[in-house]
């Protein structure tokens, strides 16, 4: 078996810790490989010939070619399934469901949250300037939303994948000092401590 994780040089990936948690929560040894997204590189060759979308991340496993993030940790639950190997998605039907619809969300709605508050304000340094009104709306959906879903430390009984997804949405705001109900920001810096997080944030570039 060979595993081949491509992620972006600087770790700022939102979507690629995704993967890498999935990976980590999995147990599966993986060769890490990092493509140079402000360089362009995602755009030349050999990765842009390899990556279908020419996107981080990128699975290679044995000589099949994964692009985005929710389809990668969905196809290793799959192909390396519980209990052999610990499942990154809830198996009970309704609650998987809950989960891609969760991963879903956060990955195609809330856009002013992600324009104004870069995964470079929850790894590096916080924001400074203040949330525009579009992102101010955007930032009241998501905690009215993560309000209904959290009750506990985890999303459902065991983690899951979306898990580690929600809270890094949730930490673009409470990085930059927006105000947040502490029960998300307890669920968000637990997520914050899982292993596979705090050994993506040893693979930082210093600054």
């Amino acid at each position: 078996m060979s595993l081949t994780l491509y992620v972006d040089s600087q770790f700022t990936s939102p979507y690629a810790l995704s993967v890498f948690a999935t990976l980590k929560e999995k147990g599966l040894p993986f060769e890490l490989k990092t493509v140079d997204l402000d360089a362009g590189a995602q755009l030349q060759p050999p990765f842009r010939d390899l990556a279908l979308t020419a996107r981080v991340p990128a699975l290679v496993h044995d000589g099949f070619v994964l692009t985005e993030s929710s389809a990668i940790s969905e196809y290793l639950d799959e192909v390396f399934p519980a209990p052999e190997y610990h499942a990154v998605l809830p198996r009970n039907s309704q609650r998987r469901a809950q989960a891609r619809q969760i991963q879903a969300w956060l990955r195609s709605d809330l856009m002013p949250i992600r324009q104004e508050r870069s995964t470079i304000t929850v790894f590096y340094e916080p924001a400074t300037q203040p949330l525009s009104a579009e992102a101010l709306a955007a930032a009241d959906k998501l905690i009215r939303t993560a309000g209904k879903l959290v009750d506990g430390p985890n999303l459902f009984t065991r983690w899951c994948v979306a898990d580690t997804d929600l809270a890094i949405m949730l930490l673009r705001l409470i990085r930059s000092g927006h105000e947040v109900p502490q029960k998300l920001v307890d669920y968000a810096e637990g997520q914050w401590q899982r292993p596979p997080v705090q050994a993506w944030l040893t693979l930082l570039p210093k600054k």
